[in-house]
């Protein structure tokens, strides 16, 4: 018997898609750019969850409220622009979990912190447009995660109560934006999960090793 069906919510970055091989190749443009040495992968990825601000940060060491930061970041975004699907793609593990959902009728839908004009250029190209119930990007609302508005706008335009909505997130902030807007908040220990508290200590109702487990969450397996 599975449960009453419920609003699925993804996080984009690190729980959906993998774009960390786009978004490092742009930092290490920057570094190339300043004959500087590219930086592995492997140390890039944590900080993907950031966005501009740990991208920056990791590859040139500038933070916010440095004075090079602003005109850093907007290199770094109009970098990421330019090929943005170059390598990005949905996580292989979730790929089968999406078409479950579509198969049994559940609505799914993403809410990101990433600007819509990322956002929809992304999700359109993965061909994921026409098949999410809904999608709020970091500018859709006043505010963004870890406030809970973006998540109920998306509960509001898909026409569920937030009390019937699941969020998944590979980020700590995507935690606390679940909880804040009273929905049960899975944390994705598969993502890039950023280099502070350790995931166990995000305070997620529950933490998922893989894509798959959430079908057997949801008694879908």
């Amino acid at each position: 018997m599975t449960l009453a069906t419920r609003l699925v919510l993804f996080d984009l970055d690190g729980t959906l898609v993998d774009s960390a091989p786009d978004l490092a190749a742009a930092a290490n443009a920057m570094r190339t750019a300043r004959g500087l040495a590219r930086l592995p992968l492997a140390a890039l990825r944590p900080m993907v969850g950031s966005g501009a601000r740990g991208m920056v940060g990791a590859a040139l060491g500038v933070k916010p409220g440095d004075d090079a930061f602003v005109g850093l970041r907007d290199e770094f975004l109009h970098r990421y622009a330019v090929g943005l699907l170059e390598r990005t793609a949905v996580f292989e593990a979730m790929v089968p979990v999406l078409e479950r959902l579509d198969a049994d009728g559940w609505p799914w839908g993403i809410v990101t912190n990433k600007a819509e004009r990322f956002t929809r250029p992304l999700v359109e190209g993965l061909g994921l447009q026409g098949r999410a119930a809904v999608v709020i990007s970091g500018d859709t609302t006043a505010h963004s995660k870890p406030h809970p508005a973006p998540l109920l706008e998306a509960a509001r335009r898909a026409g569920f109560e937030a009390s019937a909505c699941v969020y998944i997130g590979d980020d700590v902030r995507d935690v606390q934006a679940g909880h804040a807007a009273g929905m049960v908040t899975l944390a994705a220990a598969w993502g890039y999960l950023g280099d502070g508290q350790p995931i166990d200590a995000w305070g997620a109702h529950a933490v998922l090793a893989e894509p798959a487990a959430l079908l057997q969450w949801l008694q879908l397996a």
